[in-house]
């Protein structure tokens, strides 16, 4: 078998040394910050980034105007649902001062299946943008299309920060995030008016009402103490701190 130092000069002749991982990129949300803000908002569906994130979105753009935002769906391309995608990044994303839409065509529901096309969506984002910050789904969501996406995101977007956002859904995976944004109340009917507009597809699911994401943003300010009672939550894995 060789001695130890013959077995670990075999192992670096097979497999490549790693590279070493970059250092998280700083982010300031200060408003007096001058410098432009880049985020990048996905979502495996139309609507998901707007109920997972919608209100925080509003929130940044009425505190900040130098923000660009490249907000990119993975399916409905081509359809109604992409006409929807549409009409709610106009909705929300009013205030930013450049915005970036993509709807990509996959096929709703089978994620897992055509990972291939997905995971070259994925590198060639990464080379269009950096953003400085990250809103995607939670990697413990139980629908395949959003952990997929979760999945590709951490996989692509290695030195930067990134926020998971939680869709409510008859599956019941809501968890316990880590990460609150306070939300004015109206903001928080901004979201759910912008919402209700955009979406008239989903409007007939019992799901898609008013009270389901008023009641999660209270859920959510109850469990923050947010001065007005509402939030949105993220999962924040990993971040750092400097001093």
């Amino acid at each position: 078998m060789g001695s130890v130092a013959d077995q670990r000069a075999a192992a670096s002749r097979v497999s490549p040394p790693r590279r070493r991982a970059a250092a998280p990129l700083p982010l300031n949300l200060d408003s007096r910050h001058r410098g432009t803000l880049t985020i990048l908002c996905l979502g495996a569906h139309a609507d998901d980034i707007e109920i997972g994130c919608g209100g925080t979105i509003l929130t940044l753009l009425t505190a900040r105007r130098n923000v660009d935002c490249h907000w990119v769906v993975f399916s409905g391309g081509g359809g109604a649902r992409e006409r929807e995608a549409r009409k709610s990044a106009d909705l929300f994303l009013a205030r930013a001062r450049r915005r970036h839409l993509t709807v990509h065509g996959f096929r709703d529901g089978f994620f897992p299946y055509v990972g291939a096309g997905i995971k070259d969506a994925f590198e060639a984002l990464a080379h269009e943008v950096s953003p400085d910050l990250v809103f995607t789904h939670t990697r413990d969501d139980r629908h395949q299309d959003h952990r997929a996406v979760s999945d590709l995101t951490w996989n692509t977007f290695r030195s930067h920060l990134i926020l998971e956002y939680e869709v409510p859904k008859y599956d019941g995976d809501l968890g316990a995030p880590n990460f609150f944004v306070p939300l004015g109340a109206t903001v928080a009917g901004a979201k759910i008016r912008h919402l209700r507009a955009a979406f008239g597809s989903q409007r007939s699911k019992r799901w898609f009402t008013a009270d389901t994401f008023h009641a999660l943003m209270r859920l959510r300010g109850v469990e923050s103490g947010a001065p007005e009672g509402l939030a949105e939550a993220f999962y924040a894995r990993k971040t750092a701190m400097s001093f």
